[in-house]
């Protein structure tokens, strides 16, 4: 059970985080303190993420990864803590000298403005490896624990996950599921399928599945 003092405290570091951060953070964004392996403060300026404190620390999120740790952890993080995706950056910070977590808590297709993105993506096929234009690509896939991107009809084999490549990539790729990202410029049609989920089909006409958890977000994005 926290104390009062320790409310208080946690409040008064996330005001002062808050302003130190505040040239970057997007109005989007939230902040989150975690000690004990459990949420002491949460703050949002949107309804997209909700976290109740007193809520437990799961293992595979973000404040686990810091708390253990004792490491500032960037990460793209799946839907089990918000029911969506997120980006989070985590700090180790230290409350009444106990060890706790500051989480800063982001829209999954958030970038940094100094970071520019990549424009090549090295891949392997049967030739060798070959540099493709980023521009080329049309959609990324993640399958079988391997990472295939396409373009033009071609397959090429990247070591670099789904989550590192989107924190990477240019505006135009977007995340539709936890399997693919796909090139908005090679969109042909976003429709639903006979079960009413959406599903983007490509101008190779290749159909990709959007993920529910990713419809907001796109939505948001493109507009429809």
């Amino acid at each position: 059970m926290m104390t009062q003092s320790i409310t208080t405290v946690a409040h008064e570091m996330a005001m002062h985080y808050q302003t130190i951060l505040a040239d970057w953070l997007p109005k989007q964004s939230s902040i989150a303190i975690a000690l004990h392996n459990e949420y002491i403060y949460f703050s949002s300026t949107t309804d997209q993420f909700q976290l109740s404190v007193g809520t437990p620390v799961q293992k595979n999120s973000v404040a686990h990864a810091v708390l253990t740790s004792n490491s500032k952890i960037d990460a793209m993080m799946d839907e089990t803590l918000f029911n969506q995706p997120y980006y989070g950056i985590g700090y180790p910070i230290l409350i009444n000298n106990e060890r706790a977590a500051l989480i800063v808590i982001l829209p999954m297709h958030f970038s940094f403005p100094d970071k520019e993105p990549i424009n090549f993506l090295t891949g392997k096929d049967d030739n060798g490896w070959s540099p493709v234009l980023i521009e080329d690509i049309m959609y990324i896939e993640s399958l079988n624990k391997k990472t295939w991107f396409y373009e033009k009809g071609t397959q090429h084999k990247t070591s670099i996950t789904l989550k590192e490549l989107q924190l990477s990539l240019p505006k135009q790729f977007l995340r539709i599921h936890r399997s693919y990202i796909i090139n908005i410029h090679y969109i042909k049609t976003i429709t639903r399928d006979l079960t009413s989920n959406f599903q983007v089909t490509l101008i190779n006409d290749m159909t990709l599945p959007i993920s529910q958890s990713y419809v907001s977000e796109i939505r948001n994005i493109l507009n429809f």
